[in-house]
């Protein structure tokens, strides 16, 4: 029934055809006419999306060009009407572009008509947005022209008179007026009678906050949902799924789009496989030099590095391109950042949002800024923002733990830890954050349970069997302590890593003590000589060490009853830790 609604559009739906990449000249033929009618309705990015995709394809031979859309009676009478608004719109003069294309009745300019109604409000709302309100005061203003569009375009909808376009505009409107289930119908009515407009697509991806929403949906079946697929894995962190859809892709024929490589980064950047995705942006940036989307991501990563160099050349490169831009501020303030030019940073990430008050990651970084600058009440309206904007942030929840963690609120941590882990099962520093807040809390066996799921996911900073055998320590578990003291030196010298971590020495000194208790002297003595090689615990392996010694001269023999398996680290492989994907900790017996 839904395609039923408009001749053209059917007509294109059906062209979509299957998720079936076989015709790649048709692909392109579909991508290039609906890049054109995006640009006719004034849709720049996803005409541009269109453009970059069309582009990694081969070239069209003459006689294989899409032809002109057919003009209908009603285009051919509007079109003086629309060619006059359509200049006016280009120029952002939106009000006049609307007071020209009162009374057109053909699809194209009733959708520019409503869509610069749309765009003057949103325009109105930043400016006054900028205007009145401080960087992180609560968005108060509003755009006056959604409620009458959104009367206007639900009469429409009801006679089945909007196409694609139009319906993507009325899901616009309802989600602006905070109507997400709503949006989400109309979307996917859009997406079925214009499979190819890649805006409806995205705007779905910002309304499904988990897998089992997406379950479902009735997507309609075409080549297209291939990329929306890619697309939601990354933003729900389902990143293994989206390499291969991306792969995919990329095996199908699209391996030249910009498009997909940058995703892939992106997906990288959110397993944190830092150099996989430091080398994908490197090579982006050859392919296309003045590209300035995603760029901030890859900050990120040179920030996370340290890159200096790296992130100045980065940022002056952005600067000259375009310094009025979102990713450009971004970009600044990391630098600046580094540099623990905090106020500096600050300020960059506050002009970014003043560009775009619904930009993401300004939010999120500067509440790191405010962090850093120990203002942690600003701090948490700026991470309550970047909330707002999009609740799967696991950067924004993790943020305000954090800040309440600072503020001695551990009830408070608990539960925006417990939302970043939600959202992350599978990082190590929600858990040991997780594992943190219980252990202040004195509710020891969630703790636990936390440290070692932490160190059954991959422990990143490699603290939670430490965490784990103090908590042993506390609780007079000395086998388990020993256990996990022994883990962890197996974890740390098998990586290969310089022994800088100071947790080394305690964990030698607890041995060298246990195995001392147990009378197992030759394991005690090799503990307590690597306790000679700290700074910090030398004088007590010293002190064992002729405590051994004495005993040994008065006849005490080595235990042989107590078995403590003790693997010194020459031994040690760098396979023994488990990785495997797992589902979030169910931590509900425990709710503040």
């Amino acid at each position: 029934a839904v395609i039923g609604r408009a001749g053209a559009m059917a007509a294109t739906a059906m062209a979509a055809g299957g998720g079936d990449f076989s015709d790649l000249r048709e692909i392109k033929k579909q991508l290039l006419s609906v890049a054109e009618r995006s640009r006719e309705r004034g849709l720049q990015h996803s005409g541009k999306w269109a453009a970059e995709l069309a582009f990694a394809l081969e070239p069209l031979p003459l006689s294989e060009l899409p032809p002109p859309p057919v003009l209908t009676e009603e285009d051919a009478r509007d079109l003086d009407a629309y060619t006059l608004a359509k200049s006016y719109f280009d120029l952002k003069e939106y009000d006049r572009a609307a007071y020209f294309l009162r009374g057109c009745k053909s699809q194209k300019a009733y959708f520019l008509y409503m869509y610069s109604r749309y765009l003057s409000g949103e325009k109105k709302k930043d400016d006054e947005t900028v205007d009145s309100l401080g960087p992180l005061e609560k968005g108060q203003v509003k755009n006056e022209a959604l409620r009458e569009l959104r009367v206007e375009l639900s009469k429409k909808h009801k006679a089945q008179e909007l196409d694609g376009f139009g319906l993507y505009l009325y899901g616009v409107v309802l989600r602006k007026l905070d109507l997400a289930k709503e949006a989400i119908d109309v979307f996917v009515e859009a997406a079925h009678v214009l499979p190819l407009h890649w805006g409806a697509w995205l705007e779905l991806c910002n309304l499904i906050t988990d897998k089992e929403m997406l379950k479902f949906l009735s997507l309609p079946d075409t080549w297209m949902k291939e990329f929306f697929l890619a697309h939601i894995y990354t933003e729900l962190q389902l990143i293994e799924e989206a390499l291969q859809k991306y792969q995919s892709l990329i095996d199908a024929g699209f391996s030249k789009s910009t498009y997909i490589i940058s995703q892939i980064a992106v997906a990288y950047h959110n397993i944190r496989d830092i150099d996989k995705a430091l080398s994908i942006f490197n090579e982006l940036r050859k392919q296309d030099p003045f590209r300035i989307e995603n760029m901030d991501t890859f900050s990120n990563l040179l920030y996370v590095r340290s890159m200096k160099p790296e992130l100045s050349y980065l940022a002056h490169n952005l600067c000259e391109i375009d310094k009025y831009r979102v990713e450009t501020c971004c970009v600044i303030g990391n630098y600046y950042s580094l540099r623990s030019q905090h106020e500096k940073a600050a300020l960059y990430f506050q002009r970014a949002l003043k560009l775009n008050p619904r930009y993401l990651g300004a939010w999120t970084l500067m509440g790191h800024e405010y962090m850093e600058m120990k203002n942690t009440s600003a701090a948490i309206q700026a991470y309550r923002h970047a909330i707002e904007v999009n609740k799967r942030d696991y950067r924004a929840w993790y943020g305000l733990g954090q800040t309440y963690e600072i503020l001695k609120m551990p009830f408070y941590c608990l539960y925006y830890y417990r939302r970043a882990h939600q959202l992350r099962p599978n990082d190590s520093r929600m858990l040991v954050a997780l594992g943190e807040c219980y252990e202040k809390l004195n509710q020891l066996v969630e703790a636990k349970k936390c440290y070692w799921r932490a160190y059954a996911v991959g422990d990143v900073e490699k603290m939670a069997l430490v965490k784990l055998a103090k908590l042993h320590e506390q609780l007079n578990e000395s086998e388990q302590a020993a256990q996990c003291y022994i883990k962890y030196i197996q974890d740390i010298y098998s990586c290969g890593e310089v022994v800088e971590h100071l947790e080394v020495s305690t964990a030698f000194r607890y041995l060298a003590q246990y195995y001392f208790k147990c009378k197992l002297w030759d394991e005690a003595s090799a503990c307590a000589q690597k306790c000679c090689a700290f700074n910090d615990t030398r004088e007590e392996g010293k002190a064992l060490l002729r405590q051994i010694l004495q005993l040994r001269n008065q006849g005490e023999t080595s235990s042989t009853d107590v078995a403590a398996p003790f693997f010194l680290p020459a031994s040690l492989s760098a396979n023994n830790t488990p990785t495997r994907r797992v589902s979030p900790l169910n931590l509900s017996s425990v709710t503040p």
